[in-house]
């Protein structure tokens, strides 16, 4: 049976270069995980695009996106963690990985 991943990765940032490269990075891992046989939902990924359409005062507002995000996560069978550059400062980050831990769902760390 193929497993549901959320991958949870890195985003804010106040460089849209940055953050195109963060899309890009969780684009890339998503790609990864799915080539191993997981269905993938990566919220980065998944939801860049869409931010372009929201206002600018909810487009990087992290509770605007934990209403979004944490509905999946509880519906998912691991979380995986994609380290980039800083994700330990992350608030965004250590609030998912707390979720996943309260609700007993494995969470695994990937290298860029």
């Amino acid at each position: 049976m193929r497993k549901i991943i959320y991958l949870a990765s890195l985003y804010s940032h106040p460089d849209e270069q940055v953050l195109q490269a963060r899309c890009h990075a969780a684009q890339k891992a998503a790609a990864r995980l799915m080539q191993e046989g997981n269905t993938v939902i990566s919220p980065i990924a998944h939801s860049h695009g869409v931010a372009d359409f929201l206002p600018d005062n909810l487009r990087l507002d992290g509770d605007f996106w934990m209403e979004q995000d944490l509905p999946l996560l509880a519906r998912c069978d691991e979380m995986a963690v994609l380290c980039l550059e800083g994700w330990e400062q992350s608030k965004g980050l250590k609030r998912e990985i707390a979720f996943a831990s309260k609700r007993g769902i494995p969470v695994q760390f990937l290298e860029e």
